[in-house]
C-alpha cells in the first residue's frame, strides 16, 4: 500500500490516560480515549474517539476494537487495527494505508467512511432509518476481505477488490470502476442509477428497480467510462427507469432484460455467451457520458470533514486520556 504525504501528524508516542471498565461477568477491559494526534505506538485493548472529538493517528496499532462515537472523527494513516471498527451517528472514518482485521460498520446516520490503499474485513453501511444524515462509502485502491453492504447514500469503488458479495439497496448511486468482485453483485432501488466500468464480477450481477438508468461500459449518460467490464455469469437488468446502456462488455452467461423503461440499449460490440433475453434495441448513435458524475457531493463533504478533523486534532496536541 502506498504511503501518502498529505497528512503530517505527530510521529512521537501516543500519550494516553486509560480507563479500566469492568463488564458484568467479565474481566476488566482497557479502553484508551483518543483526542488529538498520535504516532507509532501500540494501544493495548480498545480505542474510543469520544463524542464530538477528533483523533488523527499515524502508524498506530490498536489490539482491540475501535469506536468512533457520535459526531467524532478518526483519521488514520499507516495504522493496524486488529479488531472491529464501529462508527456511530454523524461519525466519520478516514483511513489510508491501514489494515483492519475485523469488520467496519457505519451506524444509521453516520457521516461516512473513506478508505484509501487499505485492507479490511467486511464493510457495512446501515440504512438511514429515522436520521437526517445519509452516510457514504468510498473505497479507493482498497481490499475488503468479506461482504460489502450499503443501504444509503453515495457508494463508489475505484480500483478496489472485494472477496465476498456486494449488495446495495436504496443508495443514492452505486458505481464500480476498475474493481474486482469475487462474489455476487446486487444493486437495487438506487436513486440516480449505477455505473460499472472496467471491472470484473465473478458471479451473477443483478440490477433492479433503479432510477436514472444503468450503465455497463462506455457511451452512457451517467459517467465517463473508458472500457466495458467482464461478467462471469448472468447479468439481469430489470424495472429500470431511465436509459440503460450495455456497451463493450464480456458476459459469460445470459443478459436478461425485463420491464426497463425505456428498453435497454445493447451495442453490437458486447460478447454475450448465453445470448440476450428480453426487450432491447441497438443504440442509434454513440453518446459520450459526462466527464464525471456531477452529483458526487459527498466527496467534497468528506474532504472538508477530513481537513477539519486533522486541524482540530493538531490543535489538541498529542492525545491524552
Amino acid at each position: 500500500m502506498k504511503r501518502p504525504t498529505t497528512l503530517a501528524l505527530t510521529a512521537s508516542a501516543l500519550v494516553c490516560t486509560s480507563m479500566v471498565l469492568a463488564a458484568p461477568g467479565a474481566g476488566a477491559d482497557l479502553v484508551t480515549h483518543c483526542v488529538g494526534t498520535g504516532g507509532a505506538v501500540t494501544v493495548p485493548g480498545d480505542l474510543l474517539v469520544p463524542a464530538g472529538e477528533s483523533c488523527a493517528l499515524e502508524g498506530t496499532t490498536v489490539t482491540g476494537n475501535v469506536r468512533v462515537a457520535a459526531g467524532a472523527n478518526l483519521v488514520v494513516t499507516g495504522g493496524t487495527f486488529r479488531g472491529e471498527v464501529a462508527v456511530e451517528l454523524d461519525g466519520y472514518l478516514d483511513a489510508t494505508d491501514t489494515t483492519v482485521t475485523g469488520r467496519i460498520v457505519l451506524a444509521p446516520g453516520g457521516f461516512g467512511m473513506h478508505l484509501r490503499d487499505s485492507e479490511t474485513g467486511a464493510v457495512t453501511v446501515r440504512p438511514q432509518g429515522d436520521t437526517a444524515i445519509q452516510g457514504f462509502l468510498f473505497l479507493d485502491d482498497s481490499t475488503v476481505n468479506g461482504d460489502v453492504t450499503s443501504g444509503v447514500g453515495e457508494f463508489s469503488l475505484t480500483g478496489a477488490e472485494i472477496t465476498g458479495n456486494l449488495s446495495t439497496d436504496g443508495t443514492y448511486y452505486t458505481d464500480l470502476v476498475d474493481s474486482f468482485l469475487d462474489g455476487t453483485l446486487t444493486v437495487a432501488n438506487n436513486a440516480t442509477g449505477s455505473v460499472v466500468c472496467g471491472s470484473a464480477v465473478h458471479n451473477t450481477a443483478t440490477f433492479t428497480g433503479n432510477q436514472a438508468g444503468v450503465q455497463l461500459g462506455p457511451n452512457g449518460v451517467l459517467d465517463s467510462c473508458a472500457s466495458g467490464s467482464y461478467f462471469a455469469r448472468d447479468v439481469t437488468i430489470a424495472n429500470t427507469i431511465g436509459r440503460t446502456m450495455v456497451d463493450d462488455n464480456i458476459i459469460n452467461g445470459r443478459l436478461m432484460l425485463n420491464a426497463n423503461n425505456p428498453a435497454a440499449e445493447v451495442a453490437d460490440n458486447n460478447r454475450i455467451r448465453g445470448g440476450i433475453v428480453g426487450e432491447h434495441g441497438t443504440p442509434a448513435a454513440a453518446r459520450s457520458g459526462t466527464a464525471a458524475r456531477a452529483d458526487r457531493a459527498a466527496e467534497q463533504r468528506a474532504a472538508d470533514r477530513r481537513a477539519t478533523a486533522v486541524e482540530v486534532a493538531a490543535e489538541a496536541g498529542r492525545a491524552r486520556l
